[in-house]
């Protein structure tokens, strides 16, 4: 009767295990889920702040572009009110006639040719 006793005993405690690995299977796996979750979310919110923060630093980008658009604009601006000064008749005329010492041509110097 001994060895009886020894053997259902054997039984409850195996089928006593089997509820334990069981029970500690389905824990280990929801703590891989929610690990995984875990990780999941991290990332996705890693990502999330990583482009914000690419969006904000094109938009300052843009702005410094926009910025140096509108100086070279100005600058070109500039620089045609120059040429226009510079190729004005009468500076031409008066530099002829102060630097260069030239005079105007009387009216029967002047050949007209067609």
């Amino acid at each position: 009767m001994a060895k009886s006793l020894n053997r259902s005993a054997d039984r409850i405690l195996w089928m006593d295990e089997g509820k334990r690995t069981k029970r500690i299977a389905i824990k280990s796996n929801l703590l891989l889920v929610f690990i995984l979750l875990m990780l999941f979310l991290i990332g996705g919110s890693l990502f999330y702040v990583w482009s914000r923060i690419q969006v904000i630093q094109l938009g300052y980008e843009i702005s410094s572009a926009l910025k140096g658009e509108r100086a070279l604009n100005e600058e070109s601006k500039k620089l045609r009110l120059e040429i226009a000064t510079l190729k004005s008749y009468a500076r031409i005329e008066k530099m002829a006639v102060e630097e260069l010492r030239m005079a105007k041509p009387k009216p029967d110097q002047v050949i007209v040719i067609r």
